[in-house]
């Protein structure tokens, strides 16, 4: 080994093994996949939740339902204004058939909301598996390129007559590299997994109230 060599971050990256390297790139491609989808999760809950907001007002305000129904039905809804159309258009499409029994209905509009709930929440947890792999296993595969550098460090002795520090410093600092770089995609990706999958709880419990509060209207009304 080149005592002499560049010991820069750079230097100490383009010296390293091609094993080393590869894990270095694949970690710095997961890390810039997990940043892209950090800041696309964040936005989509940001507009999930503000669009609850907004909703909830506009319903609890005590407007008539077919009235807002009319007006959600019109554009592109998502969040709780997907449950609300969903549940009140198969309302609204049974309650026009004579003969119809409420408990039906009621349990018609129910399975409408509930699916328009689950393919709510389903476009609201895509890729947070993602952040939870690159968190999980970034740390591993780093520790994988650490083990590798630190063994060609050390083999690499063999050929010299006297080791010292000198020696073995640069592969052992090249092959820590690869450990910060785990650390470095894990860190973030498990903190917006932790943060967004509480913020997607959240709007799911409300989502389950509104539900629950919105049945009883319907019920109501149908009898």
């Amino acid at each position: 080994m080149n005592v002499t060599q560049d010991l820069s971050f750079l230097g100490l990256i383009t010296n390293a093994s091609v094993v080393v390297q590869l894990v270095m790139l694949g970690l710095l491609l997961a890390s810039f996949m997990s940043w892209w989808y950090i800041f696309r999760k964040m936005f989509t809950i940001n507009v999930a939740k503000q669009m609850t907001d907004k909703f909830e007002r506009d319903f609890w305000s005590g407007q008539d339902l077919n009235a807002l129904y009319q007006k959600t039905s019109s554009r592109d809804s998502s969040g709780m204004e997907m449950i609300f159309d969903g549940g009140f258009k198969e309302f609204l499409k049974l309650r026009k058939q004579t003969g119809m029994d409420v408990s039906v209905v009621m349990e018609s509009t129910r399975r409408a909301m509930r699916a328009a709930y689950h393919r709510e929440l389903d476009l609201l947890e895509s890729h947070l598996p993602f952040l939870a792999t690159v968190g999980s296993v970034s740390p591993y595969v780093g520790l994988f390129g650490t083990v590798w550098g630190i063994m060609n460090a050390f083999r690499s002795l063999s050929s010299v007559g006297q080791a010292t520090l000198a020696h073995v410093a640069p592969g052992i600092a090249e092959a820590l590299i690869a450990t910060a770089m785990g650390l470095f995609a894990a860190i973030p990706a498990v903190i917006a997994y932790n943060r967004y999958s509480s913020e997607i709880d959240r709007l799911a419990t409300r989502f389950d109230s509104f539900m629950e509060e919105f049945s009883n209207i319907l019920q109501r009304q149908a009898k």
